[in-house]
C-alpha cells in the first residue's frame, strides 16, 4: 500500500506546474542517485561492477512536493547501464530524493 501511495504521489510530484527541469552534468542529485543505486544493487549481486548513467538521458525534476509527510526535492529519470561480468542493456533509472539530498528510493528496470 505504501509503494502505492508513493507512485501516486511521485506522478502528481512529476506533473506539478512548479516543477523546474534541469540538466547537468556535475548535478549533486545525479552522483548520489548513482552511488545510492550501485550501493543497493551490490547487496543484492555482488557479481554487478559498476553502474553509469547515460547523461543524454539523464533528468532531474527538481519539486517541492510530499508524499504524505515525507517532503520530495527532486527525482531524477534517465537511462542506466549496470555493469557485470558481460555487458548489459539499459535501463529504466528513477531516483527520488528528500530533504538534503538524501535518497528515499531508487529504481532500475528493463525496457
Amino acid at each position: 500500500m505504501k509503494i502505492r501511495t508513493l507512485l501516486i504521489g511521485l506522478i502528481s510530484a512529476a506533473t506539478s506546474p512548479t516543477i523546474a527541469y534541469a540538466q547537468t552534468a556535475s548535478a549533486p542529485e545525479i552522483d548520489a542517485c548513482r552511488a545510492s543505486g550501485l550501493i543497493a544493487l551490490k547487496e543484492r549481486s555482488p557479481s554487478i561492477k559498476d553502474v553509469s548513467l547515460d547523461l543524454d538521458s539523464v533528468r532531474v525534476v527538481k519539486t517541492n512536493s510530499k508524499i504524505e509527510n515525507v517532503e520530495i526535492k527532486a527525482i531524477v529519470v534517465g537511462e542506466a547501464y549496470i555493469a557485470k561480468q558481460k555487458s548489459g542493456k539499459p535501463q529504466n533509472f528513477i531516483c527520488v530524493l528528500g530533504d538534503k539530498g538524501k535518497v528515499l528510493l531508487t529504481l532500475f528496470s528493463d525496457q
